[in-house]
């Protein structure tokens, strides 16, 4: 059993995919949340020149 106990102290390959995991998982989210509100943004641009350029057809 304390063999076993040393195994799981001195290997820390685990903890490492898995803080490596969860930095991979926080940087996705920031990602997804900026590019939908640049997106967010960009629709709006759009719709204000097409309004201006519709509005001055007329």
């Amino acid at each position: 059993m304390e063999k076993l106990m040393r195994f799981f102290k001195k290997d820390e390959e685990g903890v490492t995919a898995i803080e490596y995991s969860l930095i991979a998982a926080l940087i996705a989210v920031v990602i997804i949340l900026m590019v939908t509100i640049v997106g967010e943004n960009v629709n709006e641009v759009f719709n204000n020149v097409a309004t201006h350029l519709d509005n001055a057809l007329n």
